[in-house]
């Protein structure tokens, strides 16, 4: 990953941990309606994505003891990982693109409902993703992938299509600068990657016709597996969010202007709400800025929140960053990864930072969104992300009125339990979150997902699920309140 040049270390911000009766009385655990469903407390677990699910999106028993273990922390809410809408092969990602998929997500439902003993609400995060390819061998790219044209063939001076390629594979890389187009040098250097401009491809360009009933259909899915809602993923570097890029220059009605933008994303969230009705709580992730060249700002954030509201979202929860656009270049046989550039610094910051560090880092960004929302006349439930880890940073958010629910990613990893123990009042024994960024390196690797602060702990203990290769356990020690 990117990180800031400054390179300034910063401790975790000091804490006093609340009383039980000091937190009782806190807006933290205070209950709020979402949409349909009351959350007991104002405590949310977002989406992350821990690599384990099998090959073909089904849930397994390591999906279950992941989810299970967060929901006996007794979260407000707790949002499952992206899961994919399109019958497309995306390795060990959830899906819910076919009816095939009910039965493990219907056990995914029950097994949360019994850890959290029914006080978690639970949410899933559903997504459609373009394709991405991993970097290939210049030999394999120049052989197999290169579409030779009369463009490479006049630079050359050669006919042979064969010829025009064994000499692209020969030069140096000053040489293919000069004969190779942006996207051909991004294939080769970066890997290929879909854009929801490239309308010459008849499916991306058929993507406004095809986006809306797919999202509609997986919503249903998600209300028959026994969800309480669904999370529209149109944050980061995905299809959604491409679409409400200030780069999305489509020339369909689909591009351009932000009324444009947002269109799509409208329509999917009508064609969802149409076929799941009012009582099935719909809301969406985006972003409070794109945090690229020429990207959305928190200026665009606030217009777009206002439209989703609208529309009738029941929740916002607003991200940062995570683009494509300025990802770090991958190793050969590995793809981009959308976290690895400055804008994924920007979504999951570390202790060592820049002056600002990497605590509240999403604030300021996401309160231009609320108070833009709540000038508009709207009281859609705000949810506010970003190196929140601290009972005083939460309350304080939460006081402050610039959001209504706080969730906490990475913290909550290291300790799924941390909410809980906030209001019990045991706080002094919450495992704190060091924001070394471990577990976003295990991500970025497409390996199971798990925290350096509890991954090596008590390997012996029976039952305890292994990563696959033996040497991590997958879910943290439980904690007894006694």
């Amino acid at each position: 990953m990117w990180k800031p040049p400054q390179r300034v270390k910063h401790p975790l911000p000091d804490t006093r941990w609340p009383s039980r009766e000091e937190a009782s009385a806190a807006r933290l655990f205070q209950p709020i309606d979402v949409g349909s469903v009351t959350l007991r407390e104002r405590t949310w677990v977002p989406a992350m994505v821990p690599w384990r699910a099998s090959e073909d999106g089904v849930v397994t028993s390591d999906v279950l003891d992941w989810y299970r273990r967060f929901a006996r922390g007794e979260p407000g809410a707790l949002v499952v990982e992206a899961t994919g809408i399109r019958e497309i092969k995306s390795g060990p990602l959830l899906r819910i693109g076919h009816d095939r998929f009910l039965p493990g997500l219907r056990r995914l439902v029950e097994t949360v409902r019994e850890a959290s003993g029914g006080r978690t609400r639970l949410f899933i995060q559903i997504i459609d993703f373009l394709t991405i390819r991993r970097r290939p061998e210049p030999a394999k790219y120049f052989r197999r992938y290169l579409q030779v044209t009369g463009r490479h063939r006049r630079a050359l001076g050669l006919d042979d299509d064969e010829e025009v390629r064994e000499a692209l594979l020969a030069m140096t890389g000053e040489e293919l600068d000069q004969v190779l187009d942006e996207r051909e040098l991004e294939a080769l250097r970066y890997g290929y990657r879909e854009r929801v401009t490239d309308v010459e491809l008849p499916h991306v360009r058929d993507l406004p016709e095809v986006l809306p009933g797919l999202f509609a259909e997986a919503a249903v899915r998600a209300r028959e597996a026994g969800f309480d809602g669904v999370e529209l993923h149109f944050a980061h570097a995905y299809t959604m969010a491409s679409f409400l890029s200030a780069l999305n220059d489509r020339g369909d009605g689909y591009g351009g202007s932000r009324e444009n933008r947002v269109r799509l994303p409208l329509e999917v969230t009508r064609q969802v709400r149409r076929q799941v009705g009012d009582d099935f709580t719909v809301g969406c992730r985006f972003l409070s800025e794109d945090c690229i060249d020429g990207g959305n700002t928190p200026d665009d954030a606030a217009w777009f929140g206002t439209e989703f509201a609208r529309a009738g979202m029941d929740f916002l929860s607003l991200s940062r960053g995570g683009k494509f656009e300025d990802a770090k270049q991958p190793k050969i046989g590995r793809a981009a990864y959308p976290y690895t550039g400055p804008s994924g610094y920007e979504c999951m910051p570390t202790a060592i930072s820049d002056e600002r560090g990497p605590f509240g880092r999403n604030l300021a960004q996401a309160a231009v969104v609320t108070r833009a929302v709540r000038a508009a006349g709207f009281s859609t439930p705000i949810v506010v992300s970003g190196g929140l880890c601290t009972f005083e940073q939460a309350e304080s958010l939460l006081r402050s009125g610039d959001a209504d629910a706080v969730a906490a990613a990475r913290q909550s990893l290291a300790d799924p339990d941390w909410f809980r123990k906030l209001r019990l009042g045991r706080g002094a024994e919450v495992r704190r979150c060091i924001y070394t960024n471990y577990c976003e390196g295990l991500d970025q690797m497409h390996k199971q997902v798990t925290c350096q602060l509890w991954d090596r702990l008590d390997l012996d203990e029976p039952g305890v699920p292994k990563s696959s290769d033996g040497k991590r356990r997958l879910v943290p020690p439980s904690w007894d309140p006694g």
